[in-house]
């Protein structure tokens, strides 16, 4: 590694601890061969020579290296935190002194510093960005319209993000095009359901130790991150229930094995109550009234939102902080408590670290080519949000496979021409 002269441009924590996060950069870089394989490329095509990505993003190790790769590719990045809980300052540390990468960032800021670093990353006039939640779309299209001319497009990370997104082009208000990451096949298919579902049962064992055996959780929501909740929850001996506001989705769950029922009286039964339904007051008064004493609740949904926090701290008699790591109980007017996790942000990160590594590989590994692919045919695409090309998922996927040892079949000659005709009957 070239040692870092010039430091840009940052607001960190503490750039003591840049030492110690490079190393933990370094331990999830191997766990990461797809993108360690596009940086290579990147370091001899230079696809981002003379471009300036503003990234708004969970400030993790796997983040850390998606920042290296573009940066090999000769773009200049300024980051800052999607989510403040999430931030881990050594990372962010070892971005600006051991790698060169302007970061802006320090783990629970408050609001006004959340967005302060939004604003300070796009002071770099970036040509793209990269969302993670659509924060810092929202910002440019809001507070610093001026930036809006020489954005030639972005991409977004996350399922609440894309959903705002389609409401901006819906309503004429999104004018540069972005690319919806989280809806290829290796990122949702995976990242939402292997990553999540691992991580955030991580989190709540880190946060609470608490035995999932024998235990009733309640998992609202059954897209890719509900179930990949409710089957390790399963796995680990849970008696699941799903809640869902989707018919099919419900009837899925159920032919999986789960219970289904409103949320209204599966909060009467539940131990652990998880939200992942990008939604707000999944878990609000009515919930809370009749919840057991020493109820669990985490949200791995992507803001605050969705269990009903400000009511909890209005209308308890008591809030006992940090109980554990990242667990606040609150206390009701009959005495009851109820513990939440990650202040209801999202909690695999408030909690826990996030996504393994090797999840977050192939995630990373499509923005880094939804970028290279956006700076040659963004102006050719209107305002909007756009899917990535078919090809860089099945690039993804095919990288990933060999590198865990994988192999496939290639069809016949005369197999795709069967497939490809209509002249061959049954």
């Amino acid at each position: 590694m070239t040692p870092v002269t010039t430091i840009p441009k940052h607001d960190i924590a503490d750039a003591s601890l840049a030492e110690a996060g490079r190393k933990k950069i370094e331990w999830a870089e191997r766990n990461m061969p797809v993108l360690a394989q596009i940086r290579e490329r990147f370091e001899k095509s230079q696809p981002f020579v003379g471009v300036r990505i503003a990234a708004c993003m969970h400030v993790t190790t796997e983040t850390a290296n998606l920042m290296r790769v573009l940066k090999a590719g000769g773009a200049d990045i300024a980051l800052c935190a999607s989510n403040p809980l999430s931030t881990q300052d050594d990372t962010a540390a070892a971005l600006v002194h051991e790698y060169g990468i302007s970061v802006f960032a320090r783990n629970s800021v408050d609001r006004d510093g959340y967005y302060a670093h939004i604003n300070a990353a796009l002071d770099i006039n970036p040509h793209q960005v990269f969302d993670d939640g659509c924060d810092l779309v929202n910002t440019l299209h809001t507070t610093r319209k001026e930036l809006l001319p020489n954005i030639a497009g972005g991409c977004e990370e996350t399922t609440t993000g894309v959903i705002r997104l389609n409401q901006m082009a819906k309503d004429g208000a999104l004018t540069f095009p972005m690319i919806a990451v989280n809806d290829t096949d290796t990122k949702h298919m995976f990242d939402n359901r292997y990553g999540t579902g691992q991580s955030t049962l991580d989190a709540v064992f880190r946060a609470t130790n608490f035995l999932l055996a024998g235990r009733i959780v309640v998992v609202a929501g059954f897209g890719y991150c509900g179930k990949g909740v409710a089957e390790r929850a399963k796995g680990m001996g849970a008696d699941v229930v799903v809640t869902e506001i989707d018919p099919t989705k419900a009837l899925d769950a159920m032919m999986q094995g789960f219970r289904v029922m409103p949320m209204v009286d599966a909060a009467k039964v539940g131990d652990v109550f998880i939200t992942v339904t990008g939604n707000r007051d999944v878990l609000r008064d009515e919930h809370f009234a009749v919840m057991k004493d020493g109820a669990i609740m985490a949200n791995s949904g992507h803001f605050d939102i969705e269990i009903d926090v400000a009511w909890l701290e209005q209308n308890s008699v008591k809030k006992n902080e940090k109980m554990r790591h990242q667990t606040d109980e609150y206390v009701m007017k009959d005495g009851r408590r109820l513990l939440l996790l990650a202040e209801g942000r999202l909690v695999n990160l408030g909690a826990a670290e996030g996504h393994p590594a090797s999840v977050m590989d192939m995630s990373f590994s499509d923005q880094a080519l939804t970028a290279e692919y956006l700076v040659k045919e963004a102006k050719n695409l209107p305002a909007g949000v756009h899917e990535v090309p078919t090809y860089i998922d099945k690039e993804v996927a095919s990288l990933k496979l060999k590198s865990m040892g994988g192999r496939i079949d290639t069809l016949t000659p005369a197999q795709d021409m069967y497939l490809n005709s209509w002249e061959h009957g049954s």
